[in-house]
């Protein structure tokens, strides 16, 4: 029997990579537990060296299987390879509403990102534990959408414990990535129609070469 063509063999249209990062303790864990497996838990588990879970969901009639990395436990140390930051496609920069100190310190992991990752990875701004008890919470909503704004990204508060944004925010980061993917995909297929349909005369082939070397 013929093997099925290669597109039909594979259980997604687009794999796309995403990394959490962020202080310890912010929930970062959680989410990923919440988005993956529709869980919460309460207590406190420290990831021990990289963590990473897939989920493949359905966006415009694509099937996207997102594989996400889970970066706890290393940050305290600053450990976080290049290798993580350069395979990821979107990052996940989470912070705790309750803990200004783990807002205060995105400037630094943003750094980090700018360092380590490509130039064109999608980023995301997240404040959980949004949930907590407004006496509880350290930092205002305006004060996370105006970092967002300044660095040009989107802003969620969630909460991994009622669940509130979490599917939002994965949603939100995997349909830029996908755009991207798309939008890059069709930047490369016109040159190659152009040059083929343009065979005929060296005026012809002269703007082939030249529409080429444009979208380079």
């Amino acid at each position: 029997m013929a093997a099925p063509p290669a597109r039909a063999r594979a259980d997604y249209d687009y794999l796309i990579k995403l990394l959490l990062i962020g202080d310890s303790g912010v929930g970062k864990s959680c989410l990923l537990l919440r988005f993956s497996d529709g869980s919460f838990t309460t207590s406190f588990i420290t990831t021990i060296g990289i963590d990473f879970k897939i989920r493949t969901i359905e966006l415009d009639g694509k099937r996207i299987k997102l594989q996400i990395w889970d970066t706890a436990g290393q940050e305290r140390f600053r450990t976080i390879t290049t290798a993580y930051y350069r395979g990821a496609m979107g990052i996940l920069l989470v912070y705790d509403v309750t803990d200004e100190s783990s807002f205060n310190n995105i400037r630094n992991w943003i750094r980090n990102i700018e360092q380590h990752a490509s130039d064109n990875v999608n980023k995301i701004l997240v404040g959980n534990k949004a949930d907590m008890d407004e006496s509880k919470r350290a930092v205002p909503t305006s004060k996370g959408q105006a970092l967002a704004d300044e660095y040009g990204i989107k802003f969620f508060e969630t909460s991994a414990k009622t669940n509130m944004n979490v599917e939002e925010v994965f949603f939100s980061i995997a349909r830029d990535i996908k755009q991207r993917l798309a939008e890059t995909d069709t930047k490369a297929e016109p040159q190659t129609i152009k040059i083929n349909q343009q065979g005929q005369g060296a005026g012809s082939s002269e703007s082939a070469q030249k529409s080429g070397c444009c979208g380079s």
